[in-house]
């Protein structure tokens, strides 16, 4: 993989608009597109793009509970389960 070929100026964008879109669907390599020679916004297929959400997302909900184990923030599975049994005898009746 060369990353050189996933680089391309915004005129690139403007004249050659499907031939990025159907690289980038069948590579699924995102690619950058630069301005100036600057970096200015990063073009992705919507598969990939929708698979880094959910991995974000993903990550998020560890960090959250690997802070609330930090802070004590925990209940055994014995009492939740316990809890999960009085909730349905409860709507049961």
């Amino acid at each position: 993989m060369n990353i050189t070929n996933d680089i391309k100026p915004v005129t690139y964008l403007k004249s050659k608009a499907a031939a990025l879109l159907k690289q980038i669907n069948e590579t699924h390599r995102p690619v950058i597109i630069t301005q100036n020679g600057e970096p200015r916004a990063v073009l992705q297929d919507p598969k990939s793009y929708e698979n880094m959400r959910k991995a974000i997302g993903l990550l998020k909900l560890i960090s959250q509970g690997e802070g609330d184990i930090r802070n004590g923030k925990t209940k055994s599975q014995e009492d939740v389960f316990k809890n999960i049994e009085i909730k349905l005898k409860e709507k049961l009746k």
